[in-house]
This record gives C-alpha cells, structure tokens and sequence, in this order.
C-alpha cells in the first residue's frame, strides 16, 4: 500500500511538471537530450510510467457506436453486397495507414478517420488486432494489413488494377523501400521529436500531455529505428534512401507514371509511403538529392483531394513549390 501511494503521488507530481512545462523551456531541453540519449531515455520512461496512469481508459469508438456485436475480421467483401461506410482507424504520419488513404482518395471512395493514440490505442480496444490500418466497413467487419485491405477494396469494385507488373513494384515498396523510412524519419533525436508532430495535431492527448507523449514516443522509436537499421543491414539511412528512390526512378524512365499515362497500383503505393513523411527533413532532404520531385507532384494531382469525411486533421507541410 505504502509502495502504491508513493507511486501516485510520483505520478501526480509528473502531471503537474508537464502541465506547467514551458515550451520554450521544453526545446532547450531537448537539445540537451539530443546529445545525451541516456537521460533522454529515462525522462521518456519517466513519461511513459506518468502517461500509463493518465490516459484515458474509455475506448473512442465512435464508428461502431451502437453496434450490437464487435465487427468480425474477414480477409475480403465478398458477404458485403454495398459499402455504405468506411472507418479507418490509423496514426496520420504511419506509411502503411497513408497507403490505403492514397487508394481510397485516387478512386474518390468516402470514408471517416479514427486517429488511434499510439500509446494507449483505446479506440482500437474492440478488436483483437492491435495495429493499423484497421479498417471497419458498415460497422459490421474489419479488414485488417494495408496490402489486404486494398486488394479486398479492389475485388470488391473491380478495379482489375493487380496486374503483374504492378505486383513486382508493390512488393518491393512493401518488403524493401518501406523499412528505409523508419530509420530515416527517426535517425536522430531531434529527427524523431519532429516526426512525432502530427500528436500535437490530432486532439487525442490532453493539452498537458502533448509534449510529455511526443518525447515518449519520439524516445521509443528512436531507438527502435537503430533495431530496424540493423535487421534491414542499413550502413547509411540517406544513401540507402536515395537509393531506393533512384531504384523507383530507373524503373519509371521517361514514363509519367510507373503505370504510363496513368497511375497504376504501384504508383499509389510508393506515393501513399511518400507521403507519409512529407513536411519532414528526411523528405526534404529526398527532393534535394533525387529527381523523385516531378513524380511525387503529378501523383499528388492524380490522387487528388482526400476522401475523408470528417474534419482533416492539421496536415504537415504540401508540397507546392516544386516544378514538375
């Protein structure tokens, strides 16, 4: 009981700390951790243990809100006859979550997002599956995996856009490109607190734990992104990313598209990963050292205005300046 108590009144002296935590303050701090990740890691800790304590418990689930039964996971629609509504539970800055909302908004198919709080993903606590994308159709399935969630959208309006060709590049976006992202976008401290921005944006956090769950998260990822760095045997983040793009590049020549005139599946793909780190240095740093410019903003023409039919939440930096 006594070890209890002690932990409350440790967790509500962090609540105060971060709910009068400075910002300006907080970026001097963060300087500090840049240098020094030890201590980094342990504030994060510290965060994560005051965070467990602070949010909410209550699943937001909007979506399937007077459902009499938690929508069943299927691997296609083919017991759907219309699609009247779709959900989409994601993280915004997440590839595979960008890639089924580039699918969706090229073939102009409505559907609401539901942000999921990365640390506490209570608005995903009525499934069994614990990831994202998590897509809810009429409130009565979930199609789970990016990949199969498109491939089942597609079978069920016959877009007939799985083509062998398309095929080849979609693997390679899904088993290669996509794993240099991770260890791009949080290669260093500073990269990771940046990329962890879109939480400030989507209203999931209270105000007080905005920046204490963006350290968090930016700590955690940090460090996961050195784990994938090695599994994928990446020497050099921005050389093996300019790589990829310029692999992407040879294939597409002086084609419009990888699809010619139109995009095919796999332009969807690499665009929707793309655009996942779009307003971030490691895309800036992408347009400056590669041609991947011209591409990525005639995709983002064809692709066209989102689908979504809730609010938009604040979006990182377009891309308006380049030149095709």
């Amino acid at each position: 009981m006594m070890i209890f108590h002690s932990f409350r009144r440790a967790n509500l002296l962090s609540r105060n700390f971060f709910r009068n935590f400075h910002r300006q303050q907080f970026f001097k701090t963060l300087n500090l951790f840049n240098k020094k990740p030890i201590q980094f890691s342990l504030i994060a800790l510290a965060g994560s243990v005051a965070l467990s304590f602070n949010l909410p418990y209550r699943a937001e689930t909007k979506a399937i809100e007077g459902a009499t039964k938690v929508p069943r996971i299927v691997e296609d629609l083919r017991d759907v006859n219309k699609i009247e509504k779709i959900d989409l539970y994601q993280y915004e800055a997440c590839p595979f979550c960008n890639k089924v909302r580039a699918y969706l908004d090229f073939h102009q198919i409505p559907y609401t997002v539901i942000e999921v709080n990365p640390l506490s993903k209570s608005e995903v606590r009525f499934s069994s599956y614990k990831k994202v994308p998590l897509l809810v159709v009429n409130g009565e399935c979930q199609l789970v995996d990016s990949s199969k969630i498109i491939t089942a959208i597609s079978n069920h309006y016959n877009f007939k856009d799985h083509t062998e060709e398309a095929k080849k590049w979609t693997d390679w976006v899904d088993t290669f490109f996509v794993h240099i992202l991770a260890p791009n976008i949080y290669r260093t401290m500073s990269e990771a607190y940046e990329a962890f921005g879109y939480i400030t944006e989507t209203g999931n956090f209270s105000s007080y734990l905005v920046y204490p769950s963006r350290v968090t998260g930016a700590s955690i990822m940090y460090y996961i992104s050195k784990r994938l760095k090695n599994r994928h045997n990446i020497t050099d983040e921005r050389k093996s990313l300019y790589e990829g793009v310029n692999v992407w590049l040879s294939a597409l020549a002086n084609k419009k598209f990888m699809g010619g005139e139109q995009p095919s599946l796999a332009d969807l793909y690499m665009y929707g990963v793309l655009r996942s780190i779009e307003g971030l240095s490691t895309f800036d740093d992408m347009l400056a050292n590669t041609n991947i410019a011209g591409w990525y903003i005639r995709m983002k023409a064809a692709v066209g205005p989102s689908g979504r039919t809730n609010k938009k939440v604040a979006s990182q930096q377009s891309l308006t300046t380049q030149k095709n």
